[in-house]
């Protein structure tokens, strides 16, 4: 069976992309989002963050930073990864404004804060259609090493996922034989649009 899968982070991009660029590239049909106010990117320092509303193109973003600080940008591996998102899609998207249309069957996050959210945003929308939406938070570091890591046990995760005949029968199986093979605690619920 196909699923469409939803891969959500913070505001910075990172995590969510990363694992997005991956299952695009193994063929999963795959979205992704942010869940802040706006997209933060690290900046010179920490108190000066470079932001941006959801919506700028990736393009712009990129442009930008090059001409501000290449050096700094190249080093803090953020150009990289803007080059990365523009190569998946034009812009970031948030969950709150686009991804409430029952469209998706699985949906990871990568913080608990994060997991929350979208299980609160879940629970206030209007559920019309009552379908099944499976969440599943992975709990994965802020970092450019640790979302690649982090990308790969999702790709294994939903690979796990798309080959049960039946994953509201087989998930506890599936997330224990993840937990016990990569050491990794998941938390997961079961919501409905």
């Amino acid at each position: 069976m196909k699923f469409r899968f939803a891969m959500v982070c913070s505001s910075n991009q990172n995590r969510s992309m990363e694992a997005h660029f991956l299952l695009k590239r193994q063929g999963f049909d795959v979205s992704s989002y942010g869940t802040g106010t706006h997209v933060k990117l690290p900046g010179p320092s920490i108190r000066e963050p470079n932001v941006y509303d959801f919506g700028t193109p990736y393009k712009q973003m990129f442009d930008e930073l090059r001409r501000k600080d290449p050096e700094l940008y190249k080093r803090n591996g953020i150009l990289p990864m803007l080059k990365r998102n523009l190569s998946v899609k034009l812009a970031p998207q948030r969950w709150q404004d686009n991804a409430g249309d029952g469209s998706f069957d699985v949906v990871f996050t990568f913080e608990e804060k994060v997991f929350d959210m979208v299980i609160e945003d879940l629970h206030n929308r209007y559920q019309v259609l009552m379908k099944t939406v499976l969440v599943i938070n992975l709990e994965v570091k802020d970092n450019h090493e640790e979302a690649a890591v982090g990308a790969k046990l999702t790709l294994d995760l939903c690979q796990k996922i798309e080959a049960a005949e039946s994953w509201e029968e087989s998930i506890d199986d599936i997330i224990v034989g993840f937990e016990k093979q990569h050491r990794r605690k998941l938390m997961y619920s079961i919501s409905f649009y």
